[in-house]
């Protein structure tokens, strides 16, 4: 599906450091005395860093990125703008550097069924998923399910698994704040251009659209999955890895859900026993 953005903006590497530094800061609502503060430098010499009056140090480019949480993606193009080479390696899954985080993911994948569970990358594309996940995807747009898979547009599209949440409403405004609060964290374009997309599908007829407003009963937003044999009720968890210095696994996450009630847990298991015959051997590990 195209979507259509505005004209791009000057790649990012050709903007001075001092407006990207300006806009992290922004970004996370700091003040020049706040950042000058955690990074234990003048307001005066931050200042002039912004303008251009003074070019930083890769150690202090480093630090300032740090007191700013700025992901390793974009201290990368931080260090560019400064004129320093970039520091944090992108590899692909697959590279042997990555074999250790890789068989983590594998463990993490396999030990987690009868319960579905995947893996994403930052632009929410499906990297891999066990058997039970792929069970769940059965039955949509085999177009939704050409590489690459976008988990957000496979859940919200009207010819995906949209039109079989129970609570499509509640979920949809959960995705979105999670995908509001990414984009904030990021700056990512391509995020912010989902999100665009996104909004205009049009909700399935006959679809809750409740939302969660109020007191809020329970303990997470669950998602609750219409099947044949009844509805799946359940409640997720995002794991991370704690300590990359590599872009990609900082970028990886894992969707885990787990049954929110015994009926649910009794229908994973059964649902676990039908098969390989929905599964996606380009995304399923072995």
């Amino acid at each position: 599906m195209d979507i259509a953005l505005a004209a791009p903006a000057a790649p990012a590497s050709q903007r001075p450091f001092g407006e990207h530094l300006r806009d992290w800061r922004l970004r996370r609502r700091m003040s020049q005395l706040d950042l000058a503060g955690e990074a234990e430098i003048s307001t005066r010499h931050l200042s002039f860093v912004e303008t251009g009056r003074s070019v930083p140090s890769r150690e202090m480019v480093l630090r300032l990125a740090e007191r700013l949480d700025v992901p390793l993606r974009e201290r990368n193009t931080l260090l560019v703008a400064a004129g320093y080479a970039p520091m944090y390696r992108e590899r692909p899954l697959d590279d042997p550097a990555l074999a250790a985080a890789r068989e983590a993911v594998q463990l993490i994948l396999r030990s987690h069924a009868p319960h579905p569970a995947l893996a994403v990358d930052r632009h929410w594309n499906l990297v891999a998923h066990n058997g039970v996940a792929g069970q769940l995807f059965a039955g949509v747009d085999a177009e939704l399910l050409q590489p690459p898979v976008n988990v957000l547009r496979l859940s919200l599209h009207p010819r995906g698994v949209a039109p079989r949440l129970a609570n499509l409403g509640q979920w949809r405004h959960h995705l979105f704040e999670r995908l509001r609060q990414q984009i904030q964290a990021t700056g990512d374009g391509t995020l912010r251009a989902l999100e665009q997309e996104l909004r205009g599908y049009p909700v399935p007829e006959g679809a809750d659209e409740t939302r969660l407003e109020g007191e809020v009963l329970g303990i997470a937003v669950p998602l609750r999955f219409r099947t044949p044999d009844g509805v799946l009720n359940l409640i997720s968890t995002t794991t991370i890895f704690g300590t990359p210095v590599d872009v990609t696994l900082q970028e990886l996450a894992l969707e885990t859900f787990f049954p929110a009630d015994a009926e649910t847990a009794a229908r994973l298991r059964a649902l676990a026993k039908l098969g390989c015959a929905s599964r996606n051997p380009a995304y399923e590990y072995p």
